[in-house]
């Protein structure tokens, strides 16, 4: 590219004119001494992006054109990020060959995965991320750096945590994008497994329907969801018995559509649902108007207390004016601000669990209409 080196303070973000890549862009644009590298398969889109961004931010940016699932290695040599931060889902189709591309170049790598196996699979590049001297985590983003965080901020009150039982419900508001969309449709109606009473036991993506009162929000509808979290929760936290991840809609005609559609899938009639993803963001751009600009994530932590009495805790995270998409590539700006100052040892390559504190993570959403409520006590109902 011929571009000068940035004495240390280059961000490559892949994926950089999407949904969440343009937000860690215009978050991480308020340094200055940064300069943003914006990267996806479509250069054109990619200047756009910068072209669009830049009368916004003080950081520098610069378009690039790159493919994460075939990155050009010496392209990436001459770039020279200190970091790159992999936004290009969906990662249920990737490999690690951006991941193995930052470690050749001695880069720190950092990703927003939501996909079970990828997550959980990371640390085959454990050694060759610690030769290198570099960071390789996967998972920087609503789940599982944030729900652990959530969870390792009030573990301390619990003698005993058993049962985690969280969600997320976006905004009607909120425009996925198609990798995020045909994520969420990769699992609907599939069989995945999470612990249940003490023990690994199937159930069905966007099954189970159950409901969440949200604070200043009322009641979303809710389902079943194949997260990592599913697997490194009960290895984080050995004493739990249950662990519940669950996605909604806001608006119910979208929620029990997606609902129907999960069994037609567990019956066979349809096989891969993620082929939907257009069609059914074409569909939702129609429905706007049905709901509104407020979103949420909530935490809720079951045990037994101090006093061996039982023990309810209920976090919440209200997002309103369309700031939700913000909330999932928060964890992941604070990581590469961390990184980038030079405040993080840890070298490897790992889930992103233990890394940042929910301090560190709420920073990142300062100045946004998003509230932090909790934990609250709540009454435990049989």
């Amino acid at each position: 590219m011929g571009v000068a080196m940035a004495d240390g303070r280059r961000v490559l973000i892949c994926g950089g004119y999407g949904t969440f890549g343009l937000r860690a862009a215009e978050r991480l644009g308020t340094d200055a001494s940064l300069e943003i590298v914006l990267a996806g398969r479509n250069l054109a889109s990619a200047e756009r992006a910068v072209r669009t961004l830049q009368p916004k931010i003080s950081a520098k940016l610069s378009p690039l054109a790159l493919d994460a699932m075939r990155p050009d290695l010496a392209a990436l040599t001459r770039l020279a990020p200190s970091v790159i931060y992999n936004a290009s889902g969906p990662f249920q189709a990737q490999d690690y060959a951006l991941a193995r591309a930052a470690i050749a170049i001695g880069a720190h790598y950092l990703d927003l995965a939501d996909a079970r196996a990828f997550v959980r699979g990371i640390g085959a590049l454990d050694a060759a991320a610690k030769a290198a001297d570099v960071l390789v985590v996967s998972g920087t983003s609503s789940v599982p750096a944030l729900s652990s965080a959530v969870i390792d901020a009030h573990l301390r009150r619990f003698a005993r945590l058993e049962r985690v039982f969280y969600g997320i419900v976006p905004a009607n508001g909120f425009d996925p994008g198609i990798a995020t969309t045909a994520s969420i449709l990769s699992y609907v109606g599939k069989p995945f497994t999470t612990l249940r009473n003490g023990k690994m036991t199937i159930v069905h993506g966007w099954q189970n329907v159950t409901r969440h009162t949200f604070p200043h929000l009322g009641s979303r509808w809710l389902a079943n969801c194949d997260i990592p979290d599913l697997d490194i929760l009960p290895a984080r936290y050995p004493t739990l018995r249950d662990v519940h991840f669950t996605a909604g809609l806001e608006v119910p005609l979208q929620f029990f559509g997606l609902w129907g559609l999960s069994w037609l899938v567990r019956a066979g009639a349809i096989r891969r649902a993620e082929r939907l993803a257009g069609l059914l963001l074409w569909a939702k751009t129609w429905m706007t108007r049905l709901g509104s600009d407020a979103g949420g994530m909530f935490v809720i932590m079951d045990g037994i207390g101090p006093n061996s009495e039982p023990l309810r805790l209920a976090w919440h995270l209200i997002a309103r004016g369309n700031h939700g998409p913000f909330v999932p590539q928060s964890p992941a700006t604070a990581l590469t601000r961390k990184l980038l100052a030079g405040d993080v040892s840890e070298r490897g390559a790992m889930a992103c669990v233990g890394l940042l504190t929910l301090d560190d993570i709420a920073a990142e959403v300062q100045g946004l209409t998003i509230e932090l409520i909790g934990p609250q006590t709540a009454e435990i109902v049989s």
